[in-house]
């Protein structure tokens, strides 16, 4: 069986010498790998973290990987593409999907929230330092955690008066609130590990480091 899917590029894996297995969020399947045929003429910008893909997915019934084919780009994302830092920020955001998301699981309404957060940062054109709090925040809605103050009180230490701020702002507001590099870090570690604890699943954030590089700026 075969049939079309739009998608999210989560990460990738080589998969033997032409081949990659796409780490992949989708509204249908939600999280799950694909695997593609490569060669030397298929653009790697193709495969970046949290491109949005169309295809043709091929069902395997001996396997869980599902060859997909026809790969195209649903939209540039030139906005982030342009951007080092952005580019930057979208390697923690694809990994905080992918760590969070159970492989097979599809949480209703998350990969229309995420791809209005996709489209969002690209289209934001000044003061967006503060947006993987902000996603952090709002993709703990979207599980349906409903973040609130008391609920992130045991996980927030000395970052609960700002991060309530952050919680009763709306999203523009939210972009001004003023922070240093280091509060932005430790708000962030303080949210992963709040969702860690209603996931259930363990979020070791390897791009976190990379994260504080760019909090720095």
């Amino acid at each position: 069986m075969t049939f079309p899917l739009e998608f999210i590029v989560l990460s990738t894996t080589k998969f033997g010498e032409s081949r990659l297995v796409i780490h992949s969020l989708s509204r249908e399947e939600g999280r799950k790998g694909l695997i593609v045929s490569v060669g030397k003429k298929t653009p790697a910008s193709l495969f970046l973290p949290l491109n949005i893909l169309e295809g043709t997915v091929t069902e395997n019934p001996k396997s869980d990987l599902w060859a997909v084919g026809g790969l195209s780009a649903v939209t540039p994302l030139s906005g982030i593409r342009n951007d080092i830092r952005k580019n930057t920020i979208t390697l923690f955001l694809s990994e905080v999907l992918f760590r969070a998301l159970r492989e097979g699981a599809v949480e209703e309404g998350v990969y229309d929230w995420a791809v209005k957060s996709i489209l969002t940062l690209d289209g934001l054109e000044s003061d967006w330092t503060n947006f993987p709090i902000r996603f952090l925040l709002d993709f703990s809605t979207a599980l349906g955690f409903s973040p609130s103050f008391d609920d992130i009180a045991p996980f927030a230490g000395d970052n609960l008066r700002q991060i309530g701020s952050f919680l009763e702002s709306s999203f523009e507001e939210s972009m001004l609130i003023p922070l240093t590099g280091e509060k932005r870090s430790e708000i962030s570690f303080s949210l992963l590990r709040y969702i860690e604890f209603h996931t259930e699943l363990p979020l070791k954030i390897r791009s976190l480091e990379v994260l504080r590089e760019i909090y720095r700026v």
